[in-house]
């Protein structure tokens, strides 16, 4: 079986690789007997900071050899759960910064180790918000986020709208892979084995309106969202719904589905990686 620590041994792209074909197996609800606690993978050139207290509220910050094209935020997934950290967001933000992006790898606070609403969407705020002080262009930042990571780097781009985030770092743009767009829907369906409302707290109602993408359009900010045809962890629909409804709305977003599972758009060997990549080589 293809479990979380197998995804890990072998890296995320083999990871991803190995994933294919296990549509019987969901790495995402496999249960492991302790939370992750601020592990980060090392990477060339990067620099650990912190910004705040617990151990899990830490990013890491790579820059580029050349001059930087801009910032990508990289924002992890697994259902919000503390079984799953930054770790796995770590080649990503290495591929990004070989191809000339500072990239801010983000952990956070997660359900299991203190995390959950508010205080997960308070740790990505205040994550992003790291970059006022680590002297870097904040001309262009782009959130990039799988999973659950895309709702938080969605949700990142709303959240100056509301108090308790405002006067935050702006999203330029949002770069969802296989994202989990429309809260009270993945509640309905169940996905991550309840992950939505032990994320929020309660079932779909009004503390929804803070929280969920899908009540917070249209974004003044475009949207790619990049989801594997054959995906059973986070079904299609959250993607092409939202988009579709974020368009009506009067939004920029795009639907970019690729061949694969959900794991294949963290797979940095991959087309729909490299898809990715393109949608960033046309910002900058």
């Amino acid at each position: 079986m293809l479990t979380r620590r197998t995804l890990l041994g072998v890296g995320v792209a083999g990871g991803a690789m190995l994933a294919t074909g296990c549509a019987d197996d969901d790495p995402v609800d496999e249960p492991v007997d302790e939370p992750v606690e601020g592990e980060v993978a090392d990477v060339p050139g990067s620099e650990t900071i912190t910004y705040g207290d617990d151990p899990s509220q830490l990013v890491q910050l790579t820059r580029p050899d050349s001059n930087s094209r801009g910032v990508v935020v990289v924002v992890h997934g697994g259902f919000w759960k503390a079984a799953y950290g930054a770790e796995l967001g770590a080649p990503l933000a290495a591929d990004l910064a070989a191809r000339g992006w500072t990239t801010l790898n983000v952990e956070y606070r997660r359900v299991g180790n203190g995390g959950g609403v508010p205080e997960t969407l308070d740790d990505v705020a205040a994550a992003i918000d790291v970059l006022r002080s680590a002297d870097v262009d904040l001309t262009r930042v782009v959130t990039l986020g799988h999973s659950a990571g895309g709702h938080l780097a969605t949700w990142a781009a709303a959240r100056t709208r509301f108090d308790r985030w405002s006067g935050g770092v702006p999203v330029t743009a949002v770069i969802s892979q296989a994202g989990v767009l429309d809260l009270e829907a993945a509640y309905d369906a169940g996905l991550g084995s309840g992950a939505v409302e032990a994320f929020v707290g309660s079932p779909p109602g009004p503390a929804y309106d803070q929280v969920d993408p899908a009540r917070q359009l249209p974004l003044d900010v475009p949207v790619w969202c990049v989801h594997g045809r054959d995906d059973d962890v986070v079904p299609l629909s959250q993607s092409a719904d939202y988009v579709s409804r974020a368009t009506a709305a009067g939004a920029q977003a795009e639907l970019v589905e690729v061949e694969g599972d959900h794991f294949v758009v963290i797979d940095t060997g991959s087309d729909p990686w490299s898809r990715i990549v393109t949608i960033l080589d046309g910002l900058g």
